[in-house]
């Protein structure tokens, strides 16, 4: 079984959101504007991403 990725790009600053919003953003490795990760498909992953989405580019598979 193949784990899957996705490819997380953080497109807006996290200056000025909400501690939960930056934390979830933070969690998942990202730090600065334009800086891209790639995680794993998990449900945590997913709730971190949905708490921050106005702030990030998500793509499948990276």
């Amino acid at each position: 079984m193949t784990d899957s990725k996705l490819k997380v790009t953080l497109v807006k600053s996290l200056h000025g959101q909400l501690r939960n919003i930056a934390a979830s953003a933070r969690g998942l490795g990202l730090r600065r504007i334009h800086q891209s990760v790639s995680v794993s498909d998990t449900p945590a992953n997913r709730g971190m991403i949905a708490a921050a989405t106005h702030l990030l580019r998500v793509e499948k598979g990276a």
